[in-house]
């Protein structure tokens, strides 16, 4: 079978990380490239057996996980973020795909992900499909500050299993986050000179919880699905606030 580096890009994943490192210790190599831990993430990665390597800036996701790639030696890489694992079944789909890829340079798979405890199957958030895994020297990643993505080139393949995504155990890091990208997302928006007002970001802000409850069935997600909904809305209304007062600016 092929060799299999996997990649992880950190900061401050104490709670994740020994599970995410254990779903794929079976990979040849595990490569954590951590952005200035204080709690101890660099300690649990050493003592597992990962390859650490840290850097003193955070430069933004993608070029972040470009750094992480750099790294790899495998013939294919998976990425895989702290707060995610991959499941036995994944794991055999992975290492069947390893085997005969079909002229695929890359795999994608759905995912999986909780809120505030409850794995979420509506509200836009399943099946989710994300492309993870790819032949080294055929995908790259984009460049984005946040929601960066998998360049790709070359034929895509699906696998079927899902990817498990622990995100969000409760509302003060959900809080946390929703400044952190709407913040990042603002920045974004600005460098490709776009505009916002008032009256933008609470249109937009509506759009999401609509979409999020009402389009993709979050209702059906329970008192979850609303919360999430509602931050949803959140993290659209701040995004396009903070985009407002920086065109002001």
């Amino acid at each position: 079978m092929a060799k299999l580096s996997v990649i992880i890009i950190t900061k401050n994943e104490a709670d994740n990380i020994r599970a995410c490192l254990e779903s794929v210790a079976w990979a040849d190599e595990i490569i954590v490239v951590d952005s200035g831990s204080s709690d101890g993430t660099v300690d649990i990665c050493k003592a597992m057996g990962a390859q650490v390597h840290t850097t003193a800036d955070w430069p933004g996701f993608g070029i972040q996980k470009n750094r992480a790639l750099s790294h790899a030696r495998g013939e294919w890489v998976f990425s895989l973020d702290a707060d995610e694992q991959v499941t036995p079944e994944l794991r055999a789909e992975i290492e069947v795909a390893l085997n005969d890829p079909h002229d695929h340079v890359a795999f994608r798979m759905p995912r999986l992900s909780s809120f505030c405890g409850r794995y979420m199957r509506h509200s836009g958030w399943h099946p989710d499909y994300v492309t993870r895994l790819f032949y080294r020297g055929k995908a790259k990643f984009s460049d984005d500050l946040v929601h960066e993505r998998l360049i790709e080139n070359g034929s895509v393949g699906t696998l079927h299993q899902s990817l498990l995504h622990k995100t969000f155990q409760d509302l003060e890091e959900l809080l946390t986050k929703i400044n952190q990208y709407s913040t990042a997302g603002a920045r974004m928006l600005s460098e490709k000179n776009k505009t916002a007002s008032l009256k933008k970001a609470v249109g937009h802000a509506f759009w999401a919880f609509f979409r999020t409850y009402i389009l993709r069935a979050g209702f059906l997600d329970g008192r979850e699905g609303f919360m999430l909904a509602v931050s949803s809305a959140e993290s659209t209304y701040y995004r396009y606030a903070k985009l407002m007062l920086l065109n002001k600016r």
